[in-house]
């Protein structure tokens, strides 16, 4: 499951297949120096997303790639 703490590096690095749901949310800037040390709400706060919409769609994203609850992946 994907947190607001966790780095986005971290998310892309573990799920790539969320990837597309940072790029429609505005943040396309996955390769930047600061992608690498910011959490997702940070990332979130910095670009004006609602974090917790963010966060849900990246987890019903991983969760279609397992059929299942995403925890697998």
């Amino acid at each position: 499951m994907i947190t607001k703490e966790m780095s986005i590096r971290e998310v892309v690095e573990k799920f790539p297949q969320t990837v597309p749901v940072f790029m429609s949310f505005g943040m396309g800037c996955l390769g930047c120096a600061a992608a690498r040390f910011e959490n997702i709400e940070q990332g979130a706060s910095a670009h004006g997303i609602d974090v917790d919409k963010l966060v849900d769609e990246l987890n019903n994203r991983i969760g279609k790639g397992t059929g299942g609850c995403g925890c697998c992946n």
